[in-house]
């Protein structure tokens, strides 16, 4: 299939996990995907791997210089069309515990980042005639957690900066939505410290679909949002997190 056929895609954090995910869906459905990662050695070999409608380049995501960087190598491509915003990265620490150092980090990558990503597309996705702006939140930025006080509060951010950009760019033929993914089998999610088996049995059990997510599930969203199939949807929050939302089932009550 040729989803995104003639279409150029931009993707942060794309060198592992949901991102990687990501990309490999995108150039499979036809697009030609440029992304970026602080993470060079895995990056290179993605873009290796996928051959020579992907290219990859170094990116830290608060820097506005890099931002450039990525747009012009992305419209080296072609018209810029898409923009998934998925560099992330998380920090687990009681309120009182975490420091002025700790939040500025989370902040600046998560929420400054995405808002830097978002205005440097408008002016190419305008010259281009529409665009797809897909901001990866988290379920954690529909409630929250004990310990993810910077994590929760910058995913709530970009859920509302989301919001707010739909409404603004949507004259331009530009949508905006945000995707919140919870309990994906990544190195954020904690593939290195248990197995698919044990998570399955454990953290997962009681879940509506009782079973840890792979990344590529969520990569589905993502390419959805990103076709001309969601050509109606803007300023909305998809969900992708096995119904953890949803709530869970309790071995005390029926059915469960």
């Amino acid at each position: 299939m040729n989803r995104l056929e003639n279409k150029v895609a931009l993707v942060t954090g794309g060198a592992r996990g949901l991102g990687a995910a990501t990309v490999r869906l995108m150039a499979g459905e036809g697009a030609k995907v440029v992304f970026g990662d602080v993470l060079e050695e895995e990056g290179a070999a993605l873009a290796d791997e996928l051959g020579g409608q992907v290219a990859f380049l170094p990116m830290d995501v608060t820097e506005v210089a890099d931002w450039n960087k990525a747009i012009a190598l992305a419209q080296s491509f072609g018209p810029l069309n898409v923009l998934v915003n998925n560099a992330a990265i998380v920090h687990m620490a009681a309120l009182t515990e975490t420091t002025d150092e700790d939040y500025l980090r989370v902040f600046k990558v998560n929420q400054y980042g995405t808002f830097l990503g978002i205005r440097s597309v408008v002016e190419p996705m305008k010259a281009a005639g529409s665009g797809s702006i897909i901001n990866v939140s988290s379920i954690d930025g529909l409630h929250s957690a004990a310990g993810l006080s910077a994590y929760s509060s910058t995913k709530w951010a970009v859920r509302g900066l989301t919001k707010n950009a739909a409404i603004e760019l949507g004259q331009y033929g530009i949508r905006v939505n945000s995707v919140h993914p919870g309990g994906m089998y990544t190195e954020m999610g904690g593939s290195g410290r248990a197995s698919i088996e044990e998570l399955n049995r454990g953290t997962y059990a009681r879940f509506p679909i009782p079973r840890v997510g792979q990344p590529e599930e969520v990569a589905h969203v993502i390419l959805f949002l990103a076709t001309d199939e969601a050509s109606y949807s803007t300023g909305s929050e998809f969900i992708a997190d096995g119904g953890w939302f949803t709530g869970m089932r309790s071995p005390n009550m029926p059915c469960s």
